[in-house]
């Protein structure tokens, strides 16, 4: 019988992989290693002093920690307590972390390795208790993890959890507003990741590679939750600059990433080969031997399945990538229902989505959102009733993405429904066709399109690598003949007025990206806005196209 709950399923790994290496941490060439036996009954030890001092009706418990193994001992220790994890990112800035800790009224903060625990400290709580992880020492008040565990070790809680007790409340990052704490329980869990391992083609026993934040909801699924669907080892990065280390190391064999990320890596390798036009000469003269060379250096030799999803990512960027015999397939969810679409090896279309998946129900409302039902949504918004109320209606998740399905049943997106904007005339915009065909120009790294309320639209980037080595003559022709060109071929009051080049890259640091790496609309038009408007206004006045750099 296929366990309903996270906890059953620690129980069956246990019994039936004991001895098998389920988490390795890394420092340097140090490796730590726990076994399915040796991490539950570690799970069990923390989960039975959880329950004894918090109870088992569902305290918050927050987790601020670097992905390592300890944190997914720490939230399975917690849902197996009977409580529920908040996880919060290690970039959360210190307003939002407040705002979050009060709202769910936390008890108790499980706090590893954090890059913002010094802004974080000063805005705790003094009521709230902290345990810090093996390896990490502050100061001021806290619980050693060890001093938790030991006490009660060999003790296990006892196994009452229902399949649909909530869990874990996984706050939204959001590109604008506060952010929502969406109630998660282990059939949202579970059911989404049972679903989307069908279509995964994923070997048995594989190998995953932990490094993007498990406090976002697609990596704790797809990561946390697949390994115990699979019976997968997960090696945790040490760190974003020891990524091409840990890759090449684990070879994992299935890897998710956001666009942002299959950028960065097609970044490393164009630098490695110097030029775009020096790679296109290698793969001319052997493209199967560059190909596998590019793969193993990346540690993706024996890969199962690459998964990219999270944002629209350019058709040009998964068509560059196959040159290299990699397969980039999009799929689709979102926090509030996972795993709804996905593309396969046998069945794909560049720049769709995919086809549903299994069980999913799919239909598009008079405004063109896609709306789903499938088993395992989330439960809601905590403490947010009417906003509930708005995203969850008669079993269908309204996704806030509009799009279409072609004759083959194949999805496509065609952007957000708040991300289009009226310009002067008065008709919609759609950013999301414009900014995906400025993506795919070798200079651009990051875009936005602005342009509400202006008289011509602006497009907003940072250039890569490669665009900052050119003189800005060049890098203005360049981007002034890919204008020229978008311009034919989208509608008259949707049409370019200027660029604007931002002088600075777009980071989690600088607040213009959520932690899940997405673009901050709100922020690119708080800065640049005042520019773009008057950039448009000229263009409309003078009838001419202009370059900015701010």
């Amino acid at each position: 019988m296929t366990p309903n709950t996270l906890p059953l399923y620690v129980d069956l790994r246990a019994k039936q992989n004991a001895d098998q290496v389920w988490l390795r941490d890394r420092q340097g060439d140090e490796f730590t290693e726990w076994t399915w036996s040796e991490a539950a009954n570690e799970i069990d030890a923390a989960a039975s002093c959880l329950r004894s001092r918090k109870g088992s009706q569902g305290a918050n418990i927050a987790i601020l920690s670097r992905n390592r193994a300890h944190w997914v001992i720490a939230d399975l220790a917690i849902i197996g307590s009977g409580n529920v994890t908040i996880p919060l990112f290690t970039t959360l800035n210190p307003s939002t972390a407040k705002y979050i800790l009060d709202f769910t009224d936390t008890t108790l903060l499980i706090l590893g390795e954090a890059e913002n625990w010094e802004e974080v400290q000063k805005i705790l709580p003094p009521s709230l208790e902290v345990v810090t992880l093996p390896g990490v020492s502050i100061d001021g008040p806290h619980t050693p993890w060890e001093e938790l565990v030991t006490a009660y070790r060999g003790q296990r809680p006892e196994r009452t959890a229902e399949p649909s007790d909530i869990i874990s409340l996984v706050f939204t990052s959001g590109t604008t507003g506060v952010p929502k704490g969406v109630m998660q329980s282990h059939e949202s869990f579970l059911k989404p990741m049972l679903r989307a391992g069908k279509h995964f083609g994923i070997r048995n026993n594989p190998r995953f590679l932990s490094y993007l934040p498990m406090s976002h909801i697609a990596e704790r699924q797809l990561i946390l939750v697949q390994s115990l669907t699979f019976a997968a080892s997960i090696d945790f990065n040490e760190s974003l600059a020891t990524l091409a280390r840990d890759m090449a190391h684990t070879r994992p064999n299935f890897l998710f990433g956001p666009p942002r990320v299959w950028e960065q890596l097609q970044q490393g390798i164009l630098a490695k080969f110097g030029s775009q036009e020096a790679l296109d000469s290698a793969l001319e003269a052997d493209a199967e031997g560059v190909g596998l060379k590019v793969r193993q250096s990346l540690g993706l030799d024996d890969v199962d399945y690459l998964l990219t999803a999270a944002a629209p990512t350019p058709p040009a960027l998964i068509r560059w990538y196959e040159t290299l015999g990699l397969l980039l397939l999009e799929g689709f969810g979102q926090t509030e229902i996972m795993a709804t679409a996905i593309n396969t090896r046998e069945h794909r279309k560049i720049g769709s989505i995919g086809r549903i998946t299994g069980d999913v129900e799919l239909k598009i409302s008079d405004a063109g959102e896609l709306l789903f039902k499938a088993p395992g949504p989330a439960r809601g918004y905590y403490k947010m009733p009417e906003q509930t109320a708005e995203t969850f209606v008669d079993g269908w998740v309204h996704t806030g993405d509009k799009g279409y399905i072609d004759d083959d049943g194949f999805v496509f997106l065609t952007g957000r429904v708040k991300d289009y904007f009226k310009t002067i005339y008065g008709k919609f915009v759609a950013p999301a066709a414009i900014e995906s065909e400025f993506s795919a120009h070798e200079l651009i790294e990051q875009v936005c399109l602005l342009g509400r309320g202006y008289s011509k639209t602006v497009i907003v980037c940072v250039l890569t690598e490669q665009g900052r080595q050119q003189s800005k003559e060049s890098v203005e022709e360049s981007l002034l003949e890919k204008l020229a060109a978008v311009n034919k071929t989208i509608e008259k009051h949707a049409r370019l007025g200027a660029i604007i080049i931002s002088s600075y890259s777009w980071t989690i640091e600088n607040d213009m990206l959520t932690p899940t790496l997405k673009i901050r609309r709100d922020e690119v038009e708080a800065r640049f806005g005042e520019q773009a408007q008057q950039l448009a206004h000229d263009a409309a006045v003078n009838h001419s196209v202009s370059v900015a750099w701010i």
